[in-house]
């Protein structure tokens, strides 16, 4: 099966940013009180998102907004390595926003949490473009850009690239 060929379209770049502009004003009316907010983006196409969303944020919320990625490896997530940019105590005492392209088991999300818990967080919420609804782990997601129901077969590619803006069901 060629998957190129075998893929559906559910959302184009223009309805892709709508979901960023309404997630973002969602962040931002949930975050109004708070000093700063840190967008954390799981790469790579967590991070993509995030910068999108972070971009968003800069028009549409008062207070300072930075990004941050967090590289891990998601096929071994509990023996793998995390790497931030930048120190984790930065999180210390602040609002973090976990931010992922699909939500399919919660897994990768999770595991990111239990990451960033190791320091004192104000508030954690997390954001992802697409909630699949195959939870397998506690966790959801708090800002979803389109929830999609899919069979375990099926794939969800997000591209965020400039020009090439598409979600895809494969």
């Amino acid at each position: 099966m060629d998957m190129e060929t075998n893929k559906t379209t559910i959302l184009d770049a223009h309805k892709i940013r709508q979901k960023i502009l309404r997630m973002a004003h969602e962040i931002a009316e949930f975050n109004y009180d708070e000093e700063e907010v840190i967008l954390v983006g799981i790469a790579d196409r967590g991070y993509a998102l995030a910068e999108r969303l972070l971009a968003e944020l800069q028009w549409c919320y008062p207070n300072p907004s930075r990004l941050l990625k967090l590289s891990m490896d998601k096929t071994n997530p509990v023996d793998g390595s995390y790497l931030l940019e930048g120190p984790l105590e930065a999180l210390e005492n602040k609002s973090v926003i976990l931010v992922d392209d699909v939500l399919e088991s919660g897994r990768t999300l999770i595991h990111a949490t239990c990451f960033l818990l190791k320091v004192r967080l104000k508030k954690l919420t997390t954001v992802v473009m697409v909630d699949r609804m195959h939870p397998k782990f506690p966790i959801t997601a708090d800002f979803v850009g389109l929830t999609l129901s899919t069979t375990l077969q099926e794939h969800i590619h997000v591209d965020l690239t400039a020009g090439q803006e598409a979600v895809f069901l494969v």
